[in-house]
């Protein structure tokens, strides 16, 4: 829902982002106070909410003003921004009854922006409620409602604007970087015109006969979401590697192949308590990671599992995924296919490989899921790896191709709107790997997400 706050706060009418609130995720409602001193429009925010993804239907707003009659047209005349409302509706005359124009009131009813013109428009209320007032205005609160017959969102501001504005949520368990699977590729982008920072911290462990290798690797990602169906990503990792073989020991760290993303969301469908999306993401890893390993003197082994020992699988990989996710209420599923094609760097390259995952996430915590933060999903991703086989100095290493499925149970923790904490244990549960391949006994994974 941080994306909706991020899309609101574009207007020139809205607050500081950090004064929009979602409170009922289930129902789509928030709250804001605009600025008192600008004035509002329905039109720009039904397109800020489309940009970002989301359907404005209708909305109700509440206005304190002083009214004004122009032949046989009324007109409400708002505090402190001057702005001119067009009043119009079949309870209209029935309102105004014993009220004079210029009298102070506060009227409450549906808003919308209407074209007057080629490019002249102008805000309309059909009121459903007036009430007089004091002739001097006072600062107090007001609030205004909209109503669609999906859900709504409420909205407060100073008693001359209050309005509620009516939505499709994305869904009552947001498909975005605020609550995305950890393993596997999620189709939801990060913030339209926003991003995300998000550093992964993983300790893996591995073992081949007597050599155990143990890896931590920090990999940063950087997101940027230019459009509401574009997301493009930068992924920076570092690691560093130790092994033991009962008779020698080293360690060694440097930086990992870079990969570039990009993502294409070519499908959405959105309803209340559901959304499915679908999108197509390609990368490249570029050859920009250390490329030598221990030596021969160091390590007794042959030159394949010594190169496994670097913080590469090879040199540029191209890489294609199709991803689909669901949500249903409380619950997430979904799933990713992906395809890498690997290229030989200094000799050396692991197999080209097709993964398969799935996710299943469960909002555990608030048991009445109403605000879109502080809560805690339980997650249960699968991983399948089919590897082909390696080369090594110009030659197809034989014993070195794998079929892996793993099960990674994780919990994700939404502390802000724009603060996600997470960790993932990756267990084996099969493992059919070649002579000289690292068997991965486990890799436990903490990540951040911070979205700006």
């Amino acid at each position: 829902m941080y994306n909706i706050q991020k899309a609101v706060s574009r207007l020139k009418f809205a607050p500081k982002l950090k004064e929009i609130q979602v409170t009922d995720i289930t129902k789509g409602i928030g709250v804001f106070t605009p600025q008192p001193d600008k004035p509002v429009s329905f039109a720009l925010l039904q397109t800020a909410l489309k940009q970002a993804g989301y359907t404005l239907a209708t909305a109700e707003i509440n206005v304190v003003g002083t009214l004004l009659r122009e032949d046989k047209d009324w007109w409400l005349v708002a505090d402190r921004t001057g702005q001119r409302f067009a009043l119009a509706g079949p309870l209209l005359e029935k309102l105004l009854v014993g009220v004079a124009p210029d009298a102070r009131v506060e009227i409450s009813g549906g808003w919308q922006t209407v074209k007057t013109g080629a490019t002249e428009t102008r805000e309309t209320i059909a009121p459903r409620e007036l009430k007089k007032i004091e002739a001097a205005p006072k600062a107090t609160t007001g609030r205004i409602m909209p109503a669609a017959a999906t859900s709504t969102a409420q909205f407060f501001m100073p008693a001359r604007f209050a309005f509620t504005v009516p939505y499709t949520p994305a869904a009552a368990v947001p498909l975005s970087a605020a609550a995305a699977p950890i393993r596997t590729t999620s189709p939801g982008l990060t913030v339209y015109k926003g991003g995300a920072v998000i550093p992964r911290l993983s300790f893996v462990r591995q073992h081949l006969g007597a050599l155990v290798v143990n890896r931590q690797q920090l990999n940063v990602s950087l997101t940027y979401t230019p459009t509401s169906t574009l997301q493009l990503e930068a992924e920076v990792p570092f690691s560093r590697t130790s092994f033991a073989d009962g008779i020698t020991s080293g360690a060694g760290h440097g930086l990992g192949n870079v990969t570039l993303w990009g993502k294409y969301r070519f499908y959405r469908r959105v309803k209340t308590y559901g959304d499915r999306q679908a999108a197509v993401r390609f990368g490249v890893e570029l050859p920009t990671g250390k490329k030598t390993g221990p030596s021969r003197q160091r390590l007794a082994a042959p030159d394949f599992v010594r190169a496994q020992l670097t913080p590469i699988n090879g040199g540029l990989a191209p890489i294609g995924e199709l991803t689909y996710a669901q949500a249903v209420k409380r619950l997430v599923f979904g799933g990713n296919v992906a395809g890498v094609w690997r290229t030989e760097r200094a000799g050396f390259r692991t197999g080209h490989e097709v993964r398969v995952n799935t996710d299943t996430e469960l909002v555990v915590f608030p048991f009445k899921y109403r605000r879109p933060v502080k809560e805690l999903f339980a997650l249960l991703e699968t991983n399948f790896v089919r590897r082909g086989r390696g080369r090594s100095n110009g030659r197809t290493v034989s014993d070195s191709s794998a079929t892996e499925y793993y099960l990674s149970p994780g919990l994700q923790y939404v502390a802000t709107p724009q603060l996600v904490i997470e960790a993932s244990a990756q267990l084996p549960v099969v493992r059919n790997t070649g002579a000289q391949l690292l068997r991965t006994d486990r890799s436990i994974l903490f990540a951040l997400h911070y979205l700006f």
